[in-house]
């Protein structure tokens, strides 16, 4: 999901929809998604820990400028799916993707002013912790 601000309108359409077609699954829209905005600190890095149920993804977004350089990496107690993707229109892009990688690193430039989101999704039967860094 590409939503720029989680605040924004599109970003609360976006999640409204997400919500609609979760609870049309029968799942609790809330216990499979969450959508979390970088906030770089003083130093250019981005730090998050979090802990993927089994079915939950992870989702962290944020602008980036036409090449800017992201150091990019992660380290989790399971197998989790993993991409990189922005959105262009109806089109989904991927500038990484990997299937059941525990861990992982790699340097993001930045191709066009756009929305980029870094993805984690439990497809295991366990939760998963994960720990993830950026650094611009």
């Amino acid at each position: 999901m590409n939503c720029g601000s989680p605040r924004s309108l599109i970003c609360r359409d976006k999640l409204r929809v997400l919500g609609l077609v979760l609870v049309l699954a029968g799942a609790s829209p809330l216990a499979h998604a969450e959508l979390v905005n970088i906030a770089w600190d003083g130093q250019g890095r981005f730090e998050r820990r979090a802990t993927l149920a089994p079915g939950k993804f992870l989702e962290v977004c944020g602008k980036l400028s036409r090449g800017q350089a992201i150091a990019w990496s992660f380290k989790s107690d399971g197998p989790l799916n993993f991409n990189i993707h922005y959105h262009e229109g109806d089109k989904v892009e991927y500038p990484a993707r990997r299937d059941a990688v525990a861990e992982l690193e790699g340097r993001l430039e930045a191709g066009l002013d756009q929305d980029y989101c870094w993805m984690w999704s439990n497809k295991s039967e366990r939760a998963a912790d994960l720990h993830l860094m950026l650094s611009r």
